[in-house]
């Protein structure tokens, strides 16, 4: 901007670039590193005493009434300023302007020693980043345990950065997170919720100083861990992380054998010295060693096993919520985020697009024409910004909430904010009503007899009727259609018949009532012959 040999009175925008002024040479001399421009505290400081004539304990009265924000005070120092400035040749217009500048600059500006530090702990930080990996991860998520939304930012960050987790197990992990190599970290069971150091330490110890090695089961384990030192939570809390998957990856049977694990534990425990009439001292005695099965459960599905994980870690570790829907959607959404991001030139037009993700980070704000829900929708292979009007967020409360699947239609449009792109979305649906909307039949291919399929069928269709739907158009009605393939044969003949039910056979489509064609299946029809087209 010319000589520096005044501070900035006045900006003027000219032929697009910013011209400065300085009205004296000590202070132009003062802001020189700094480009003209009051960054540090010392330096608004140093202005006051300069052109003001402050002392530099004056000076600081000065800042602290600034950064306080006291109009009194600023009041009485601005005439104080005007009347300092007056003597060094400086009229009270242009004094004004530079007390404006120094207010404003004191508002948010740190002194130099402070900026300094931070800026030495930046680079000193970056540095390990960069060289030491998976020690830096370590570090930050072993301080951080107490807190699951920064252990969430550190997990992400250190994946996109090419660092990899280890699950919780509980014949591996030890309280803190480990680096295993430059590029793998042990996840550290003491962040898991519902555990604590000693649990951690004495699973440790158990594992490692009674000379038996690794757990070789759930009852195992807890006939050899300090019962004092553990409880029914921490050993659930476990079990919905992850911890006990080598062992027995059913979740669901590890965490309803769990009451049946301590029992077994105090029975070992009471009998461990008992002996029998005529045992004549020897090692056996009469107590059993037998482990009992685990309880029978049915396996979690995708979606509620990474609930359960959520509920432990605070995140999603092993899986995405997307994948539990991701084969059916992906059957008639076809755009991806990622392909939407890297051709988001070509793609912004006024066209709608379908897409499909789970719903993240969800906050609701009040905008210049009312509610707005502003959120992140993540399919697994990206993540894009997305924005929905108060209509919808009225009449999809309960799909607009975190970790819900939804399907949409939106447009994209330039983000002016991030400077990259967004999602303005005007129509959701879920998946069983994207089912209606987007599916053309449920087809179900009978081998011999049909008598058990129309049976079900009258059932399936009172217990899941279509849903009734008022729209500004008028009444209409959800519903999914049924298509029999029909095969029979004998001896001597083979026929094939394709039979489309009509308007009155529609039911809707929910998880339900899937689960209820399945389940209704006999050996006239093979499970994987009941599936939906689009």
């Amino acid at each position: 901007p010319g000589p520096m040999d005044l501070i900035p009175s006045f900006i003027a925008r000219k032929h697009g670039r910013e011209e400065v002024v300085y009205p004296h040479p000590l202070v132009a001399e003062m802001l020189s590193e700094t480009y003209g421009i009051m960054v540090y505290q010392e330096q608004v400081m140093q202005t006051a005493q300069i052109l003001g004539g402050y002392s530099l304990g004056g000076a600081d009265l000065l800042r602290r009434a600034m950064g306080k924000k006291k109009v009194e005070e600023m009041a009485e120092h601005r005439a104080i300023f005007r009347e300092g400035a007056a003597k060094n040749d400086i009229g009270s217009v242009q004094a004004d302007e530079i007390f404006d500048l120094m207010e404003k600059f004191a508002g948010y500006g740190f002194n130099k020693s402070h900026a300094a530090a931070y800026s030495l702990l930046a680079y000193h930080t970056g540095w390990l980043k960069v060289h030491f990996a998976a020690e830096f991860y370590c570090a930050n998520m072993t301080v951080e345990m107490g807190d699951t939304d920064k252990l969430k930012v550190l997990f992400e960050d250190a994946q996109r950065n090419g660092v990899m987790f280890e699950a919780p197990d509980v014949n591996r992990g030890g309280h803190d997170f480990v680096p295993v190599t430059d590029t793998l970290i042990r996840y550290g069971l003491g962040a898991v919720k519902g555990t604590g150091r000693q649990a951690i330490e004495a699973i440790v110890a158990a594992r490692e100083q009674d000379g038996e090695g690794a757990f070789t089961s759930l009852f195992n384990f807890m006939r050899r861990v300090d019962k004092s030192k553990l409880n029914k939570r921490t050993v659930e809390a476990l079990i919905k992380a992850g911890a006990f998957d080598t062992l027995h990856p059913n979740r669901a049977a590890s965490l309803a054998s769990v009451d049946l694990a301590f029992d077994f534990a105090d029975a070992q425990s009471k009998n461990a010295n008992q002996v029998g009439l005529f045992d004549m001292g020897d090692d056996d005695h009469g107590a059993s060693d037998q482990e009992p099965p685990l309880a029978d459960a049915i396996p979690w599905g995708v979606g509620q096993q990474l609930g359960q994980e959520k509920t432990a870690l605070g995140f999603f570790m092993s899986g995405h919520l997307f994948d539990a829907a991701a084969l059916e959607v992906r059957q008639f959404v076809s755009k991806t985020i990622d392909e939407l991001s890297a051709s988001s030139e070509s793609a912004y037009s006024r066209e709608s697009i379908l897409l499909a993700g789970i719903v993240c980070d969800i906050r609701v704000i009040n905008g210049q024409r009312g509610k707005l829900a502003l959120f992140k929708l993540d399919d697994k292979t990206g993540s894009i910004e997305a924005t929905a009007d108060e209509a919808l967020i009225n009449a999809n409360k309960e799909l607009l909430a975190d970790d819900q699947l939804i399907i949409c239609q939106a447009k994209l449009q330039p983000d002016r904010f991030s400077g990259g792109y967004r999602l303005q979305i005007n129509k959701i649906w879920d998946l069983a009503s994207a089912r209606c909307r987007f599916g053309k039949y449920l087809a179900i291919k009978v081998k011999q007899n049909t008598q058990t399929v129309s049976e079900a069928m009258r059932t399936i269709l009172t217990d899941f009727p279509p849903k009734r739907e008022l729209t500004d158009q008028g009444e209409f009605f959800k519903g999914l259609g049924i298509r029999f393939d029909i095969e029979k044969s004998s001896e001597t003949l083979a026929a094939t018949a394709q039979i489309q039910l009509g308007e009155s056979a529609r039911f809707f489509p929910s998880d339900a009532a899937l689960a209820s064609w399945y389940a209704a299946v006999d050996s006239s029809v093979s499970q994987d012959a009941i599936k939906l087209v689009y």
